[in-house]
């Protein structure tokens, strides 16, 4: 399954058509469906015995076709549909990692409402906007003056109609892609813009993605087990990627969970993968294996 009908359809067909090719290569049977509102009608009348789910964003990433898929009890790649939802929810993930202990930066909903100064002396400048279902940075931006939030929020509620304020963490930003409880090697990501992205992600070659990303072996083994943890607290499982930020004194804070990140050219997981020795066909295969239970069904 990929394209689909949210802001991210257009890297979605990217990465489905990246995985067709590799499915193929594989000697898999395998057929490709352009999400749209029939798809369900598609699914039935196609006797697909599984689904490989490269839908970013909602109706595909948020545990809708999760749960779809689960009352025809078609098996799926990728998380249930609990954990699809949470990890798509960034207020609900942070306030399960801030019960659970676990670091992440403060943050506030905004609304038409909202007493813009004193969000900013609550969270500090600069601070973060970004819609609360969105993936792919759309919507977000930096915010450096109180004037500007409420121009922020307008931008961002194009997006999702809740819309969230961050605190700011200056330091460096990171990713654990994770592989069927497999912790793949962490990635630094540099820019010389803001931040990292929709532009960043996917368009400017000036990215650099630096894998091994020149932490310890000790330090990376603690932020890899601290974003497992992150990762199954949310009831994630199969395959996904937690994005980190670490502050200037190194410690860790945790922003996000994506449950079906990219698999285009300028994604992250098989950059990781690759470093960990496995190929793209072959990380696809073990992607792909995540749809089947415990008994291999």
């Amino acid at each position: 399954m990929m394209g689909g009908l949210s802001a991210e359809r257009d890297i979605s067909l990217q990465s489905g058509g990246a995985v067709l090719a590799a499915l193929e290569r594989l000697g898999i049977d395998t057929h490709a469906l352009d999400v749209q509102q029939d798809v369900m009608q598609q699914v039935i009348a196609g006797q697909y015995d599984r689904v490989f789910i490269a839908l970013h964003g909602r109706g595909g990433e948020d545990g809708l076709m999760q749960g779809a898929l689960d009352t025809l009890g078609l098996p799926y790649t990728g998380s249930p549909v609990i954990g699809s939802a949470l990890a798509m929810d960034k207020v609900r993930t942070k306030k399960i990692w801030q019960s659970s202990g676990i670091p992440t930066p403060g943050f506030a909903e905004l609304h038409a409402g909202s007493n813009w100064r004193s969000v900013c002396e609550q969270l500090g400048l600069p601070l973060m906007v970004k819609p609360v279902h969105e993936g792919s940075s759309f919507g977000a931006s930096r915010v450096n003056r109180y004037e500007d939030l409420e121009a922020a929020w307008r931008q961002a509620v194009e997006y999702d109609d809740r819309v969230m304020a961050e605190q700011w963490i200056t330091g460096g930003e990171y990713t654990v892609p994770l592989l069927d409880k497999e912790i793949l090697p962490m990635i630094k990501l540099e820019t010389p813009r803001e931040f990292y992205d929709y532009r960043a992600k996917y368009e400017d070659d000036t990215t650099q993605y630096i894998c091994p990303c020149g932490l310890t072996d000790d330090a990376e083994k603690k932020i890899g087990e601290m974003a497992s943890k992150a990762f199954m607290s949310l009831g994630c499982t199969g395959w996904g990627r937690v994005d980190v930020l670490l502050d200037e004194d190194k410690r860790p804070w945790l922003i996000e969970v994506n449950t079906i990140p990219g698999l285009t050219s300028h994604s992250l997981v098989p950059m990781a993968a690759k470093q960990a020795g496995t190929d793209f066909d072959e990380l696809v295969l073990r992607i792909l294996n995540t749809s089947f239970d415990d008994t291999g069904r």
